[in-house]
């Protein structure tokens, strides 16, 4: 497609010049000419000709001078849109406020036709790259938006309202997740599978940004329905693997952490899918690790068999379910939070209601981090027994 070249100079000889000069071009459909002889006849011609893309202007016009269009240029906010100023020789005053104004470049009179050719060369290039930048800025305000939009829906995948079960006095449950990126990896839900066992889980995929959401929403979407039909969570997790094997295709996985609270009796069957061991804040202030065969990554291997354990919590105790991107959050100085930081920061919350008790331990977090770069989604969900009969 050719280029168009809007030339502004009151001198009727020069289209004639132009165009003898430029003939193959414009034959070969490269450069396409348009003319004006002042400042005002080209504004109409660029409003009616938007994809011009170089202004060459004499300063010196009737109506409109040069100086005058270039300010009128500048006011139409078009990076696309460049303009080379044509001065006599020696008139520096003239050609410093014309650069002054957003001139990308300037001849002087009498033109060189084979300068004028160079430098409408030279302009053209630029402009490919303007262009070329405005595309990129274009494509990425698009993905920023698909991200953006993509964030608003994973956030409305997971549960949100809390608390999530306010006729259910037995048992309290708090979750919430900081993405590394615009979308996480990093899932949890909770849920009641009859009347008294409540499902509970968090589950981390590897990878980040929008491969890992879309993961991660099949791996939560899966699994709660495989827990409506079965209640060993071992078996959960064995079904959960066999089905993400064929949508990994061996290039992702994820790690889960799957439990089943009897709100009657307090016990929890739980199994792990090589996630992080959760922790029980008893009522009495103490914490303890569940330390457990860790199991098998989901959704890289065929049968594989996930093992049942077992816990009872006792009417106050809380458990703590969280990602690596809580022990593995890192400061300048290039250490880990740790598990031994998330223990103390989990006994200082002393009898802190769920959201209180989450938001002490992001905000202990953010301060050993210092500023630091958030590398990995920072996801927890804690679940607080309060025993049958509790209101």
């Amino acid at each position: 497609m050719a280029y168009k070249i809007l030339v502004v100079d009151d001198e009727p000889d020069l289209e004639l010049l132009i165009r003898q000069k430029f003939r193959k071009q414009i034959r070969d459909n490269e450069y396409e000419f348009a003319f004006a002889q002042n400042g005002v006849e080209a504004l109409t011609t660029i409003s009616r000709q938007p994809d011009i893309g170089m202004v060459l202007s004499d300063i010196n016009m009737p109506e409109m001078d040069g100086l005058t269009l270039l300010q009128k240029l500048g006011e139409l906010k078009n990076p696309a849109l460049m303009a080379v100023i044509v001065s006599a020789y020696g008139d520096m005053d003239n050609i410093r406020t014309a650069m002054n104004r957003g001139a990308f470049d300037f001849l002087t009179k009498p033109i060189d036709f084979n300068d004028l050719e160079a430098t409408i060369t030279k302009t053209i290039v630029q402009l490919e790259v303007l262009k070329q930048a405005i595309r990129d800025r274009e494509q990425l305000l698009s993905v920023r938006n698909d991200l953006t939009t993509a964030a608003r829906i994973q956030q409305s995948i997971l549960p949100q309202k809390f608390p999530p079960f306010p006729d259910r006095h037995e048992v309290d449950v708090y979750a919430q997740m900081t993405p590394a990126k615009e979308v996480g990896g990093d899932f949890y839900d909770f849920f009641f599978i009859d009347q008294d066992r409540l499902a509970f889980l968090i589950g981390d995929v590897s990878g980040k940004g929008v491969p890992a959401a879309i993961f991660m929403a099949v791996s939560r979407t899966l699994l709660k329905a495989i827990a409506t039909q079965v209640v060993n969570p071992g078996e959960s997790l064995r079904r959960l693997n066999q089905l993400l094997i064929p949508e990994s295709n061996g290039r992702m996985f994820v790690t889960i952490f799957y439990g089943i609270l009897n709100t009657r009796t307090g016990d929890v069957q739980f199994s792990f899918g090589a996630h992080n061991p959760p922790f029980i804040k008893r009522k009495d202030g103490t914490v303890e690790r569940i330390s457990q065969d860790s199991g098998f990554l989901l959704g890289m291997m065929d049968d594989m068999e996930y093992d049942v354990h077992k816990v009872t919590l006792r009417p106050g105790d809380t458990i703590l379910l969280y990602t690596d991107g809580v022990t593995e959050a890192m400061n300048g100085n290039a250490e880990l939070f740790a598990e031994s930081r998330l223990v103390e920061a989990l006994a200082r919350s002393n009898g802190a209601p769920l959201p209180e008790m989450l938001r002490g331990i992001q905000d202990d977090i953010l301060k050993f981090a210092a500023g630091t770069t958030q590398s990995d989604d920072i996801t927890m969900l804690a679940l607080q027994y309060r025993g049958k009969g509790a209101s």
